[in-house]
This record gives C-alpha cells, structure tokens and sequence, in this order.
C-alpha cells in the first residue's frame, strides 16, 4: 500500500513560528543604511574618490541613526566582491565630533562570536546583536581594520558625509590625528536596531537627490535625514537608498533601480514603506557626458519601469509612494557635465510626470516637482531650494521634501507611537 505522507496544518505551522521565542524576542528595524555600488572602471567622467584597495587600513565611518534601540547590528556588504572579504575588527562608539568618539562608549563587534569575519563574494556580514543603548538620531563612529590587501568591489560614493582611514589597527582610538579623509563609504551597508514594538522603517529609493548632493556635508541634511527628525518619535525609522547617479532602467553608478529594490527596500528589516524618487538620471544621462551615445530614454520605458517596481511591491505587501521628478532645466550647465538638459528631456520628465499624478497607480503620490519649482518658471527650481546648480536641492529644498511627506501619504493613516515591551 502506498504510503500516504501526513504534513501539519497550516494554522499549526503558523501557531509554531509564532511562538518561537527568537522571533518574539526582537523586532529588528533599519535604522541607518548606505546601498552598496560596484566600483566603476577609470575611465568613467567621475572619479571613485575611494581608495582602490586598503591593506593594513582602519576605516572609521559615522552614521547618524534614526530610530534607537536597547541592541544594534552592524551589515557589512561583499555584494559586488570577486574574492571574499576579510574584516579583521570592529568596533562601535558613540560620535562626538568628526573622527573622536565619547569615552567609555566604545564596543566590540563579533560575528558568530569571533571579533573578525570573512564575507563570501556577493554576501553580506551581519554581526552578533550588541547591547549598547543609542538615543533615536543617535551619531555612531563604526570603525573597521582591514587586515590584508582589499579590493573595494562595494562602497558608497559621495561628498555628504565624511570617512576617515588611519594606517595599521586603530579601531579603539579615541581620536585620528593623522587620519586621511575619505569621500564615500567602505563596506559598511547598514545598521539594524532592535526597536520597541511597533517599531517600522520607510525607505528612501533614488539618485543623488536623495543621497543628498547639494546638502551642507557632515551635517546630515538629506531629505531622508530631514524626515528621520520628524518621524523618531513615532517609532518611525528611515532608510536611505540613495545612489548618486542611479538610475531605474540601467546601470553605472551603482546597478539599476529595478536590479537592487529587492536587496535595497523589500529586505530591509521592518519596512512599511517605501517612497521611489528616481528617473531623472535616465533622462537627462544621455547625449551627455555620462552616457554620451545613449540612446533617449522615453516615457513608456519609465512607466514600465516604475510598474515593475509597484508590483514587486504588492508581492511583499509594501505601501509604495510615487515621487514626482523635480525640475533641471539649466542643470550643470557651465561644468564639464553640461548637457544634462533639454527642453526634449524636460517633456519626457512632465510626461512620466503627469502619469505618476494621474494614473493611480501608486498607493500615493509625493508631488516634489510641485514643492521644489519656480511657479514663474516651472521647469526650473526655485532659486530658494536650489543648490546652486540646477539639479541638486540646498539645505532648505530637502527640508521642503520632507516636510511635504506627511504621514497620510507615507502610511495611509496617521502613526501611532510605537509601544514599549512589556
């Protein structure tokens, strides 16, 4: 007689995992991120700015946190690695100013109990939890001491926030004096921390707008920043992942939109939801010095791009918020990468544009075109919000984003606080 296989119900199943105490015990969240970019070849129009390879070279990066928690985890990324990483140590402090650290805050990091760790090609490095408490908007100085000769394969490019390397193990230093400074990030993607319950995470998708290029550097003025300041007490936390240069349909600066939403948003520990302001890169890249022999990008392109995005999201169960492109009409014009725009790229941006209003498709729209423009001149950026440039918000236009996101757009409802553990 064939034997007949008896499997649990799936209310029983259920009823187990819920009642697993590791589940219970903690509710991890995004506090922090920067999305890992694979290094692009020299002959690209912008440099790395990032040292090649590090060899007996501690790297101390600050990141200023979200929301706060009893415990963190540090991520550290061999997402664009060919070999694997070898991180010898870690370690993790409250930041006072620049490179210095408060005294008596300075922790080990371990990873499965061993305070160094080596990350496969294409991994990430997650670290044990460690108990150290971090107020929300908390600054960490993460430090890290790469022991042997390291290709940076995955880092962060950009100018807003500063990293310092110091040759030899100088990871429980109190200070760098003779530190050089760096203009991107090294490895490290993220930090989780275990929130209160109800804790949740919004995540930022875009380009440079949203890394934060034309904010004051070091003083943590992206819009994303902006938005973690209003939402901290609600037990709100933001994710930024941002890349300078992306764009939704193809690579350079870091792979595609629609390549990296599943490691970038879906993944993110406690997401809810996730606002996607990218595109203008696609448009504007082509017959210009980025991507000189590019083809035009058309609108239909973009909307099917953004309509993989929506349904990834459906799939997981993400509110996704729609960002209209804001205006670059004059962008990097006088610079070397002058051709961004065009009054032929600028009906492209209001067709996509127009849709992202109208089609209701989006859960909810985030109008950004309508709060940063010129009313006089629409195609431009009010001279108030702009940095300087004609593409990049100043301080003041990523303060008007995210005071623009109110808490009906991004969740559908007003957030309650989040509720401490019993």
């Amino acid at each position: 007689m064939q034997k007949i296989l008896q499997f649990p119900a799936i209310g029983a199943v259920a009823l187990a995992c819920a009642a697993c105490p590791a589940a219970a015990a903690a509710n991890w969240v995004t506090s922090w991120m920067a999305s890992p970019q694979p290094a692009w070849p020299s002959e690209f129009v912008l440099p790395l700015n990032v040292p090649r390879t590090l060899d007996s070279v501690s790297i101390r990066e600050v990141v200023q946190l979200s929301s706060g928690g009893e415990s963190l985890r540090l991520v550290f990324s061999n997402r664009y690695g060919s070999a694997p990483l070898v991180i010898g140590e870690v370690r993790v402090a409250l930041a006072l100013r620049e490179a210095e650290t408060v005294d008596g805050t300075d922790r080990a990091v371990t990873f499965g109990g061993q305070h160094s760790v080596t990350i496969a090609p294409g991994a990430n490095g997650i670290s044990d939890p460690l108990q150290m408490s971090a107020q929300p908007l908390a600054r960490l100085a993460v430090s890290s001491y790469f022991p042997q000769p390291t290709s940076v394969s995955s880092f962060h490019w950009g100018d807003q926030q500063t990293a310092y390397a110091m040759k030899g193990n100088a990871t429980g230093a109190s200070t760098l004096p003779r530190a050089d400074r760096v203009k991107g990030r090294l490895f490290l993607n993220a930090v989780l921390v275990d929130s209160a319950a109800g804790a949740r995470t919004v995540v930022a998708l875009g380009d440079s707008t949203t890394d934060g290029n034309g904010s004051t550097p070091d003083r943590n003025r992206r819009w994303p920043d902006y938005l973690a300041q209003r939402l901290a007490g609600a037990g709100v936390a933001v994710a930024n992942a941002g890349i300078s240069g992306a764009r939704l349909l193809d690579d350079m600066m870091g792979v595609n939109a629609l390549a990296r939403f599943e490691h970038d948003v879906l993944a993110q520990p406690g997401i809810c939801t996730v606002v996607v302001y990218i595109g203008i890169n696609d448009i504007g890249w082509p017959s210009s010095p980025f991507a000189p022999s590019a083809a035009p990008v058309d609108a239909e392109q973009l909307i099917a791009g953004y309509r993989q995005l929506i349904a990834a999201a459906r799939v997981r169960g993400v509110r996704i918020v729609g960002a209209t492109m804001t205006p670059f009409a004059g962008a990097l014009q006088g610079t070397p990468l002058e051709g961004h725009y065009s009054p032929a790229k600028d009906a492209v941006r209001r067709k996509v544009n127009d849709w992202i209003r109208s089609s209701g498709e989006f859960d909810a729209v985030a109008d950004f075109d309508k709060v940063l423009r010129d009313p006089r001149d629409p195609a431009r950026l009010l001279a108030a919000y702009d940095s300087g440039d004609h593409l990049h918000p100043g301080d003041a236009g990523y303060a008007a984003i995210a005071k623009s996101l109110d808490d009906a757009t991004l969740f559908g409802t007003t957030p309650r606080a989040s509720k401490e553990r019993p």
